[in-house]
């Protein structure tokens, strides 16, 4: 278990797809999904060689001690971690996004699988969750919070749905610091993965926003910091494939 209380975390920089634009962080990153939408699940396998399968089958073991009947899965996109959190066998899986072009896809796969009746994709703000006082009993978000635009407005939203004993587990993106990966990495995120990104999926600004928003994003135990304050304990953090990804257990 991290000890985060002696952790001073960093100043956050607000990181947005476009400086230029005149709408808020939350609007945009609406927009932005909503345009990469038809192309985004054929770029997460590419451009992260399916290593992100793995990620999500990881974050999902950790659920299986507490076996969650009722979850919510947050920014759940095309519901790839909705999906995978079925090998739970849940009575009922929530995933909720603002991106309702994330959502046509995310369904259509759902429909695809038979889950209509255990999954619903439902339009909503991770900063105002629809949902009432301890409700879930397990909530998952991957690779979703680093695009809120308020973190801690969006973490305790979490903690309140969630019942007490839940479990919350976020995936998301962090910085490897072993050499020589770290200098790979880099390379590969910082150019490499943008000029294919954007190429693809024909946004100017969806893949250069990435290592942008990685970069200040608070990890490791700068975000375990923002969960302490949201009121979770128990709080873990794993770093997967070294340091590409962490992983973030807590439970209410």
């Amino acid at each position: 278990m991290l000890k985060v209380q002696l952790y001073l975390q960093p100043e956050m920089k607000e990181v947005k797809p476009d400086y230029t634009s005149n709408l808020s962080k939350k609007e945009q990153i609406e927009e932005m999904f909503n345009s990469i939408a038809p192309r985004y699940d054929f770029l997460n396998r590419i451009l992260s060689m399916g290593i992100d399968k793995g990620w999500r089958k990881k974050a999902i073991s950790y659920l299986e001690p507490i076996h969650p009947k009722q979850i919510l899965d947050v920014a759940t996109g095309t519901a790839d971690l909705a999906l995978a959190a079925m090998i739970l066998n849940p009575d009922k899986i929530t995933g909720i996004d603002i991106a309702e072009q994330m959502l046509v896809f995310g369904r259509e796969k759902i429909a695809i699988k038979g889950l209509a009746t255990t999954i619903q994709l439902l339009k909503g703000d991770s900063e105002h969750l629809p949902f009432e006082n301890n409700k879930f009993d397990a909530i998952t978000v991957g690779f979703g919070v680093r695009n809120f635009q308020n973190l801690d407005k969006g973490l305790s939203e979490m903690f309140r749905v969630l019942k007490p004993g839940g479990r919350l587990v976020v995936l998301e993106f962090s910085k490897p610091s072993g050499f020589p990966y770290k200098q790979v990495y880099n390379i590969y995120f910082t150019y490499i993965l943008p000029l294919w990104g954007n190429l693809i999926s024909k946004s100017k600004n969806a893949y250069s926003y990435l290592p942008e928003s990685v970069k200040y994003f608070p990890e490791g135990p700068a975000f375990a910091v923002h969960l302490k304050n949201a009121g979770y304990k128990g709080i873990i953090v794993k770093p997967l494939t070294f340091g590409t990804c962490s992983l973030y257990i807590a439970d209410k």
